[in-house]
C-alpha cells in the first residue's frame, strides 16, 4: 500500500521521498508525524490566540511572536499535505506546478522567519540598550511598516528563481530528496542551463539569511556590552533573562538550515535517510519548538495560557 511504483508515475511528475527503508511501516510513522504537526498547529494558534486575547500582550515583542507563530503555522500548512499524503499512501508524485508553488512558500516563508527573527533581535536591543526610548521607537506605526518590509522581502525576493524552474528541461529521473519540494532539489533534476537560479539563490541567501544572522550577532554582542556595563548582578542576569527564548529561537531556525544545506551540498555518499530527516527536521522543527520555547521561557505567555487552561477546568 505504501510502497511506491515509479513505473505508475506520469512522466510530467516528480516522485516524492518519504522515509527511505521504511517504506512497510509508513503507517506506523505517520503517528509521531501526525502528532507532530497536530503540535505545530495547535501551538502556534494557541499563542495567536493568548496575544489577541490578552491586552496586556499588545506590545511590540508580543507583536513580533505573534509574526513568529504565523510565520511557522503556515510552513506547517504549506507541508502537512504531501508529507502526510506520502506515509498514508494518498500522494506518490507532484506536478511541476504544484512542486514549484510549493517551493515558493517554503524558502519565502523561510526568508520571513529569518526576517522577524532579526526584527525581534532589535525588539530585545533597543529594550535593553535604549529602554527609555522603547516606546517612541518601537511605535505601531513603525512595527506595521517592519512587518510590511518583511513581507515585502520574503515573497517578492524568490519568484525570480521559481519561476525560471518552469521553464527548464527536467531529464534527469523526477524523484526528489524530500516529501516536499525544495528549489535545490528541482535544479539538481535540470539539464538546462541554471547558472541564473545557481548564482541568483546564492546571493538571496548571502543578502538575507547569511546578513540577518550576522545583524543578529551584532545586536547581541551591542546587548552583552550593555548588559555587562550593568552594576547589580540580578539586573545583569534579569536583562539577559528576557533574551533567552529569543536566542533559543534562533538557534532553532539556523542549525536545521545550516545542516540541510551541508547534507545537499557535501552529503551525498550519506544514507538517503539522513536527507529524508534533515529535511524534515528543517520544516517542522522550527514550528514546533518556538511555542513551546516561549510557552515556557516567557512568563507573561505562560500565565496567560496556565489560566487559560484553568478556566476552561473550571
Amino acid at each position: 500500500m505504501f510502497t511506491i511504483s515509479i513505473s505508475n508515475l506520469s512522466s510530467s511528475g516528480f516522485v516524492l521521498t518519504g522515509f527511505t527503508g521504511l517504506e512497510v511501516d509508513y503507517l506506523w510513522v505517520s503517528i509521531p508525524v501526525s502528532l507532530i504537526y497536530a503540535v505545530v498547529f495547535l501551538g502556534n494558534c494557541m499563542v495567536l490566540h493568548v496575544i489577541r486575547t490578552e491586552p496586556r500582550l499588545h506590545e511590540p515583542m508580543f507583536y513580533f511572536l505573534a509574526m513568529l507563530a504565523l510565520t511557522d503555522l503556515s510552513m506547517g500548512l504549506s507541508t502537512v499535505h504531501t508529507v502526510l499524503g506520502v506515509l498514508w499512501g494518498f500522494i506518490q508524485e507532484i506536478s511541476l506546478n504544484s512542486c514549484t508553488a510549493q517551493s515558493y512558500f517554503i524558502h519565502s516563508l523561510s526568508l520571513m522567519e529569518s526576517a522577524v527573527l532579526l526584527a525581534m533581535s532589535f525588539d530585545r536591543y533597543v529594550a535593553i540598550c535604549s529602554p527609555l526610548h522603547y516606546s517612541s521607537i518601537l511605535t505601531n506605526d513603525r512595527i506595521m511598516k517592519i512587518g510590511i518590509t518583511i513581507l515585502g522581502r520574503s515573497f517578492l525576493l524568490i519568484p525570480p528563481a521559481i519561476i525560471r524552474l518552469k521553464f527548464l528541461n527536467y531529464c534527469r529521473p523526477h524523484i526528489l530528496s524530500h516529501s516536499f519540494c525544495l528549489h535545490q532539489d528541482l535544479i539538481r533534476m535540470a539539464c538546462s542551463d541554471i547558472r541564473f537560479n545557481s548564482i541568483y539563490a546564492l546571493a538571496l541567501v548571502i543578502s538575507t539569511l547569511l546578513l540577518d544572522a550576522v545583524l543578529i550577532l551584532i545586536s547581541y554582542v551591542m546587548i552583552l556590552h550593555t548588559v555587562l556595563a550593568i552594576a547589580s548582578r540580578e539586573e545583569r542576569i534579569k536583562s539577559l533573562q528576557t533574551c533567552v527564548s529569543h536566542i533559543c529561537a534562533v538557534l532553532v531556525f539556523y542549525i536545521p538550515i545550516i545542516g540541510l544545506t551541508m547534507v545537499h551540498r557535501f552529503g551525498k555518499h550519506l544514507s538517503p535517510l539522513v536527507q529524508v530527516l534533515m529535511g524534515n527536521i528543517y520544516i517542522l522543527f522550527p514550528p514546533l519548538m518556538n511555542p513551546v520555547i516561549y510557552s515556557i521561557k516567557t512568563k507573561q505567555i505562560r500565565r496567560r495560557i496556565q489560566r487559560l487552561f484553568y478556566l476552561k477546568g473550571a
